[in-house]
């Protein structure tokens, strides 16, 4: 009987599973096809055009003795962890204003989200103007009578990153905030009720209760700021284009410079592969505390 109810569950639901067809070959090969491909050749000494000979590790040793990547690299990290701490807290915090029932929710809603629908590349622009210290903050400040304020992150080397953050952060910000507000929304009006009468103030209402139980919205978010962090690039390009010098170098800049200005492919393929490698360590996480957790549960 087990062997006669196999076929059957097989060509359950077939013409669904032959419309995937197209998707499953495209997703075998282009994505993995090509990731396989550009990892077999970041072990090459491939140049101008991608060519099979193999020189070891000795792309990753370069690599990893580069100032430029080693910067990056920490770049990455500043604009990642400030990214993640204050997406996520000013994202949800707008969220529960707004989960108030405030008049004009929907216009405030709609300009909190609006720089979400500009490109990178419009925003780097913008905050470039803004934070230009000749016609920016500074000169503003400054025109208002106090002479000695200095606010120019794009032309001082050590804290440039974090202008870059502050663009990123607000066009980013109030998308995370949509998405909390989803979650807020989701949550049962009786428990707002049972917390109320039972006297809990509502600082601990959010804290021990709705956070909790908005584990799936963190996590969502959580992941799309992350994927986001990882190929940042263009903010970068329009706001500083890696300067002043290399202080503001990401990892996806330094692939595209490696590959197109220095036509150095095998030196693009490696740093490439350590971007993949910085993915997985997003997704592994994730689809552990997604699909793991819900078979514990089970």
């Amino acid at each position: 009987m087990a062997g006669a109810k196999q076929p059957v569950r097989i060509l359950r639901n077939l013409n669904a599973k032959i419309a995937a067809l197209p998707m499953i070959a495209t997703a075998l090969v282009i994505f993995v096809g090509c990731t396989v491909w550009t990892i077999v050749h970041s072990f090459t000494k491939s140049r101008l055009l991608p060519k099979l000979e193999f020189v070891g590790f000795d792309q990753y040793e370069r690599l990893w003795s580069t100032r430029r990547w080693l910067i990056s690299i920490e770049n990455l990290a500043y604009y990642g962890i400030g990214s993640l701490v204050f997406s996520l807290t000013i994202g949800f915090l707008l969220a529960a204003l707004l989960d108030q029932k405030i008049r004009f929710e929907n216009t405030f809603r709609t300009i909190i989200l609006y720089p979400f629908a500009l490109s990178f590349i419009v925003t780097g622009l913008v905050w470039q103007w803004i934070l230009n210290p000749e016609f920016g903050i500074q000169h503003i400040v400054r025109s208002l009578g106090f002479e000695s304020f200095v606010f120019d992150p794009l032309y001082t080397p050590d804290i440039v990153i974090f202008g870059v953050l502050i663009a990123g952060l607000w066009q980013g910000t109030g998308f995370i905030m949509v998405i909390m507000l989803s979650g807020l929304r989701g949550i049962d009006g009786e428990i707002w009720k049972a917390a109320r009468i039972d006297g809990i103030p509502k600082w601990k209402t959010y804290l021990f209760i709705v956070i909790p139980m908005m584990r799936p919205t963190f996590v969502t978010a959580l992941v799309l700021i992350s994927a986001g962090i990882i190929k940042v690039y263009d903010l970068v390009v329009a706001q500083t284009n890696g300067g002043p010098g290399i202080a503001s170098e990401v990892p996806a800049k330094y692939v595209y410079d490696a590959m197109f200005r220095s036509q150095n492919l095998g030196q693009g393929f490696a740093a490439s592969t350590m971007m993949l490698l910085s993915v997985l360590v997003v997704l592994i996480p994730w689809a552990y505390l997604e699909f793991g957790g819900r078979k514990n549960g089970k």
